[in-house]
């Protein structure tokens, strides 16, 4: 009994907390003399206490009181300021009280829904200035396709596999084109936001975590928009495959200690390798990009669809071949998975490691060869997303960087 009271102020203090924020940002806002605001921090805290009081009377209670709030929101509303049409405060209200009966049941979302309210009311100014002097028409005309590309067509599209060898899933084949199209999107920001010259090779260094080859087929698009940017983007589509040799030792470490230990020098030397010339291109050789505003789309629907559909095209031959020469043994296996994914050979042999199936010594060449094959995919989206200049340009830091991997190989074996 004395623990369900203690739980139960618990949650009542955080409704009272979330009240609490909203009111002091409302009370900052709410003016003075016969024009002001009718809610202040008062209002506020005694609003989402008195959602959690409802909560625990009962859904009726609950229902009821909420229809109060909400009616003296819109009193307040009629009876102030007529000559300012927002509604802010008065949605705010009613929030309050929402957030104050959650918090009796889900007190960490309650809190947190509470304060990203607040970070947004207080936002206003900078959110408007965003809206109506940074953001573009066009710009925001993308960030819509987005949002419906990722938010409206992949949750409906069926998550299995179909046609030849069953490569051909809709939601992976989508969720590709979603990634080429949020890699392009998230270089467009970083050009602008650091400028074109930098701004290209920090998107695609993050970009690669999410997907590199999606990141190699953003910078590709971005120098066919605009060509003048080919070489950060070629700078940013090499420091994408920094990440991939990080999520490599990332996963050999959680399957296979000793695997990692094995491969330690090849992985070493392509992740040092690819972060020293993605650096190189992007402070040296990117000096005479030209440093203002970055134009364009943020992405190209076409171009991404394109990659997505060279990819899957590269699937299915890569599955057709593993079909043909059946197993081939770990090294064939893994470099014919690795045209597709350079993790998921890896795991597989880490797993044979772990199992005791193989020595860790002999996962070394198969996990070499699958970042190989994988490194072969990212040149053909390179050829088939960018321009030439953009093509040769990775083609000559990817093939610098799998030598190093296999010089690696070459020294621990």
């Amino acid at each position: 009994m004395d623990s369900e009271l203690t739980s139960a102020a618990a949650h009542l203090a955080v409704a009272a907390g979330i009240g609490l924020l909203l009111g002091i940002e409302r009370e900052r806002r709410k003016g003075e003399g016969p024009t002001r605001s009718f809610a202040g921090v008062r209002t506020f805290t005694l609003a989402a206490v008195l959602g959690g009081v409802a909560w625990h009377l009962g859904p009726a209670a609950t229902a009821v009181l909420g229809a109060v709030v909400g009616g003296l929101a819109i009193a307040g509303y009629a009876l102030g300021d007529r000559s300012d049409p927002g509604i802010t405060t008065e949605v705010a209200l009613v929030l309050a009280y929402a957030l104050g009966a959650a918090a009796q049941e889900q007190p960490t979302l309650a809190g947190g829904a509470g304060v990203g309210a607040v970070v947004v009311l207080a936002s206003r100014t900078r959110l408007h200035r965003f809206v109506t002097e940074i953001l573009t028409e066009q710009e925001l005309e993308d960030a819509l396709v987005f949002a419906a590309a990722a938010v409206v067509v992949l949750p409906l599209l069926p998550n299995e596999g179909m046609g030849p060898y069953g490569v051909l899933n809709p939601f992976r084949i989508w969720l590709l084109v979603v990634l080429v199209m949020g890699a392009s999107g998230l270089g467009y920001v970083a050009a602008r936001s650091f400028g074109p010259r930098y701004g290209l090779a920090v998107a695609g260094f993050l970009a690669g975590f999410a997907s590199a080859t999606a990141a190699v087929a953003a910078m590709g698009t971005r120098s066919r928009q605009a060509p003048e940017l080919v070489r950060p983007a070629a700078a940013g589509a090499v420091l994408a495959n920094t990440a991939t040799v990080v999520q490599l030792a990332a996963v050999l470490a959680v399957t296979s200690p000793a695997t990692l230990r094995a491969t330690a020098v090849p992985i070493a030397l392509a992740g040092a390798t690819a972060l020293a010339f993605g650096f190189v291109a992007a402070v040296w050789v990117a000096r005479g990009v030209p440093g203002e505003r970055v134009g364009g789309r943020a992405f190209s629907l076409p171009a991404a669809v394109t990659v997505a559909a060279v990819i899957t095209g590269v699937l299915i031959v890569s599955a057709a071949a593993q079909d043909l020469l059946g197993g081939g043994g770990l090294a064939v296996t893994a470099a014919l998975a690795g045209f597709a994914d350079a993790h998921a050979p890896a795991i597989s042999a880490a797993a044979l490691t772990a199992s005791g199936v193989i020595e860790p010594p002999d996962a070394v060449v198969p996990i070499a060869l699958a970042f190989t094959t994988n490194t072969v995919s990212k040149a053909v989206v390179a050829w088939a997303a960018g321009v030439p200049a953009f093509a040769w340009r990775l083609w000559v830091g990817l093939a610098t960087v799998a030598a190093a991997m296999w010089a690696g190989v070459l020294l621990v074996r």
